[in-house]
């Protein structure tokens, strides 16, 4: 079993930046791929980034490349999303989740975090 612990959501002006951070505990962190996956309101789950457990793979969806990047630090047992150039329709809970290897598909992903609120402002 992995927890997983969301936390840096927050209220931003669009063009703004945050950087999500995901504390793991529980089994091994290097065992795991990690994603970041949003839902916003009304609308289905969806995949943002992954990464695998070395950091030499990372995926992006195409409505986050160059605005977005995930990182890790496995000495800390966290991940990391970067956002900048925040848009409205960022807007969203953001979700962590791991996994057995880089995914685009949700339903691969085995352990959820509880979710931390990015609302962006235009």
């Amino acid at each position: 079993q992995v927890q997983l612990v969301e936390s840096g959501g927050g209220l931003v002006q669009a063009g703004g930046s945050l950087r999500l951070s995901c504390a793991a505990s529980g089994r091994t962190f290097t065992n795991y791929a990690m994603g970041w996956l949003r839902q916003a309101p009304g609308k289905e789950r969806e995949f943002v980034a992954a990464i695998s457990w070395s950091g030499a793979i990372r995926n992006y969806a195409d409505s986050v490349k160059g605005r977005f990047t995930i990182s890790r630090d496995n000495a800390k047992n966290t991940v990391y999303l970067q956002m900048n150039s925040l848009k409205p329709e960022d807007t969203a809970v953001y979700y962590c989740a791991a996994t057995n290897s880089v995914y685009n598909d949700l339903h691969k992903y085995d352990y959820w975090g509880q979710g931390t609120q990015v609302t962006v402002s235009s």
